[in-house]
This record gives C-alpha cells, structure tokens and sequence, in this order.
C-alpha cells in the first residue's frame, strides 16, 4: 500500500496566548486562521496560516498548565523561509531581540519565540 499525505499543521503549546500571537505576527507576519475554545474553557486552540500556503502553526494555550513548559534539547524545531532582503529581515529580529542562534557559513539563524521554541529562519530562494 503506498501512502499519500500532506502536512497540515505542527503545534505546540504556550504559556501566554496573547504574547505569542503579538510575537509570531510581528516576527513573521503569520495570521490567525482559526481557533476552537473549550467549552469549559481548559484550553484554547489557535491556528495560523502564512497567506502562502495551507500549512498552519497551532498554538494551544491550556488553562490548568503553570510555568514554562520543558523543551528539552529544543532540537526540534520549524523552519520559515523569509521573502525581501533577508539581512533586512535578520535585522529586524535582531532589533527584537528574539534571534538566539547564528550561523552565518550557513546562511542561517534561529529566533525564539516567547515560549523558547527556535524558528530557523532562512531566504525564500
């Protein structure tokens, strides 16, 4: 049997909802698209689209979880690629002070968001 497939969505959860959505709208121009609240109010789904595609990032807020969550190793991580003048973009993150990682041999770097999840950022070509 061969399976066809195509990614939908990735999440992860976050420990303020509203800073997150401020960051990833900022940082990357992502939008909400959609969002599902429980009806007793545990926790709240929220997803994100980037106007290029049908992928979306899930943000899930849960109301009985305290603290920062664990991310281990934070090796794991989502990648965007940046259309414009990626060292202007680069810039820009620079001046939020949210860029954790650099690696400039490899035309690469990495920012993070509120909840310490690494984006790798790279050109769009």
């Amino acid at each position: 049997m061969e399976i066809r497939s195509r990614f939908d969505h990735f999440n992860i959860n976050v420990a303020d909802l509203g800073r997150s959505l401020d960051f990833y709208g900022k940082a990357l121009g992502l939008k909400e698209v959609g969002r599902k609240n429980a009806p007793d109010g545990s926790f709240t789904l929220v997803y994100l689209g980037d106007a290029e595609s049908g992928f979306r990032l899930e943000l899930t807020w849960l109301r009985d979880h305290a603290g920062a969550y664990e991310l281990g190793d934070n090796e794991s991580h989502l990648c965007m690629r940046v259309a414009g003048d990626y060292d202007a973009v680069r810039e820009f993150h620079r001046s939020m002070g949210c860029i954790c990682y650099e690696n400039r041999d490899m035309g690469l770097y990495f920012i993070a968001d509120p909840d310490d999840y690494w984006i790798e950022i790279l050109p769009q070509k």
